[in-house]
C-alpha cells in the first residue's frame, strides 16, 4: 500500500483511535458486562460465553463486505452508515430485555463495529508511521477498557445493563464530526491496474498475525487458571492482571515513541523475545512474585510488539485488500486461541504447561512467518 505523503492530520488520528475504541468496546468491557448479565438477565454462563462469541464472529464477518465495498464505495459513506447502525443497534440494545432480542441487537451492532474497525485498520496502514498510529490505536482500545472496568460496576447497580450500550451510542454520536476524517477511499485505485498486491508475503503476514493472537489470547484467557493453580486467590490474581494491563498501556506508549527508529527489525525481535519469556515465566506453577512478573512481561510485551507486526503487515499491503483480510484474522485467532487451549486443558488433567508449550511455539512460528514475508517482499522489491 503507497504510504500517504505526510504523518495522519489530528483529525484522522482522533478519528482512528476514537471509532477503532468504541467498535470493540462492549468485548473490551466483558468481564463487568458478564457479571451484570448473569444478575440481571439470569443468564448462564454458556449464553453470557455465546453472546460475546457472536459479537467477535460479527465484528470478523464484517471483512467479507469489506472486500467489495473498499474499492467501491466513498468510505465517508461507508463510516456514516456504521456509525447509525452501531448506535441504533446499541440504543435497542439498551431496553432488549431478554437473551432473543439482545442477541441479534449484538450481532447487527457488532458488524457495524467491525466495518468501523476496518476503516481504522486500512487508514492506519496508508501513513507513513504506521507503527505509531498502531500503537495509539490499540491504546485507545485498552484505555476505554480500563475506564470502563472502573465506572461500569457502580453505573450497573444503580441503572442496570443499559448504561454501556447507552454509553456507546452516545460516544459514537460525539464522534459523528470525525467521520470526514477518514480518506474518501484509497489513493491507489488511481494507479495502473498491472499492480498486483504480493501474494506470499500477504499470505505469510496473515499467517504470523493469526498465530500471533492464537499464543496471546490463549495464555491470557487462563491466566487466572495458572494463578489458582499456583495457589493465588481471585482478589490478589485480578490485581496482578489489573497492574500488568497498565504496563502493556506502558508498551503502547514505547512502541508509539520508537516507531520511528532505524532498527526495526531489532525492536521487533526484542518484543517477540520477551513475550517468550513471559510465556515461560508462567510455567510450573509460579509464585506470587512470579506470576505477577510474568504477567506484566507478557501484557507489555504482546501490546509493545503488536504495532511493529500491523506495521510490516502494512507495508505489504498496496490495495487494502490484506488489512482488510488482518480484521477476520484477529478475531480468528482471538477465537482459536482460548479454544485451542481450553481443549488442551482438559485433555491434560488441568495442567497448563502443553498449553503453554503450544502457545509459545504459536509464537516462534509467527515470528518465523512475519520474517520470510519481510524477506520475499525485499526479494521481490529488488527485481524490480
Amino acid at each position: 500500500m503507497q504510504e500517504s505523503p505526510a504523518l495522519p492530520s489530528r483529525r484522522l488520528l482522533s478519528a482512528i483511535v476514537a471509532f477503532a475504541a468504541l467498535a470493540p468496546g462492549g468485548l473490551m468491557t466483558a468481564p463487568a458486562i458478564a457479571a451484570q448479565l448473569s444478575v440481571q438477565l439470569h443468564l448462564s454462563p454458556s449464553y453470557i460465553g455465546f453472546l460475546f462469541s457472536t459479537e467477535l464472529g460479527a465484528m470478523s464477518l464484517a471483512t467479507f463486505p469489506a472486500w467489495w465495498w473498499l474499492g467501491r464505495c466513498h468510505w465517508h459513506r461507508v463510516a456514516l452508515l456504521s456509525v447509525i447502525v452501531f448506535t441504533v443497534g446499541n440504543v435497542v440494545s439498551a431496553f432488549a430485555g431478554t437473551f432473543a432480542l439482545l442477541l441479534p441487537c449484538r450481532f447487527i451492532a457488532s458488524l457495524a463495529g467491525g466495518t468501523l474497525m476496518i476503516l481504522c485498520i486500512t487508514s492506519a496502514a496508508t501513513t507513513r508511521n504506521s507503527g505509531r498510529v498502531f500503537s495509539l490505536w490499540i491504546l485507545g482500545q485498552l484505555l476505554l477498557g480500563a475506564v470502563g472496568l472502573l465506572v461500569l460496576p457502580p453505573l450497573f447497580a444503580r441503572f442496570g445493563l443499559m448504561t454501556v450500550y447507552l454509553l456507546l451510542a452516545i460516544l459514537m454520536m460525539g464522534c459523528f464530526p470525525l467521520i470526514r476524517a477518514f480518506p474518501a477511499g484509497l489513493a491507489v485505485q488511481k494507479q495502473t491496474k498491472n499492480i498486483t498486491g504480493p501474494y506470499m508475503p500477504g499470505l505469510l503476514a496473515a499467517l504470523a498475525v493469526l498465530l500471533f493472537y492464537t499464543g496471546q489470547s490463549a495464555v491470557w484467557a487462563f491466566s487466572g487458571t495458572i494463578a489458582a493453580d499456583a495457589g493465588l486467590d481471585r482478589i490478589h490474581s485480578g490485581q496482578i492482571l489489573a497492574v500488568a494491563t497498565v504496563f502493556g498501556m506502558m508498551g503502547a506508549c514505547i512502541t508509539a515513541a520508537l516507531s520511528s527508529h532505524s532498527h526495526r527489525r531489532f525492536l521487533l525481535l526484542l518484543g517477540y523475545v520477551l513475550l517468550l519469556v513471559g510465556i515461560a515465566l508462567f510455567s510450573h506453577h509460579p509464585l506470587s512474585v512470579r506470576f505477577a512478573l510474568a504477567a506484566v512481561l507478557f501484557e507489555f510485551s504482546w501490546i509493545y510488539v503488536l504495532p511493529l507486526i500491523l506495521s510490516r503487515v502494512a507495508a505489504l499491503d498496496n490495495n487494502g485488500k490484506l488489512m482488510n483480510a488482518i480484521n477476520l484474522v484477529i478475531g480468528g485467532g482471538q477465537a482459536l486461541g482460548p479454544s485451542i487451549a481450553g481443549y488442551l486443558l482438559e485433555n491434560s488433567g488441568g495442567q497448563t504447561g502443553v498449553m503453554l508449550l503450544t502457545a509459545a511455539l504459536s509464537v516462534v512460528v509467527s515470528l518465523v512467518f512475519i520474517s520470510l514475508a519481510a524477506y520475499h517482499q525485499a526479494k521481490k522489491n529488488r527485481h524490480r
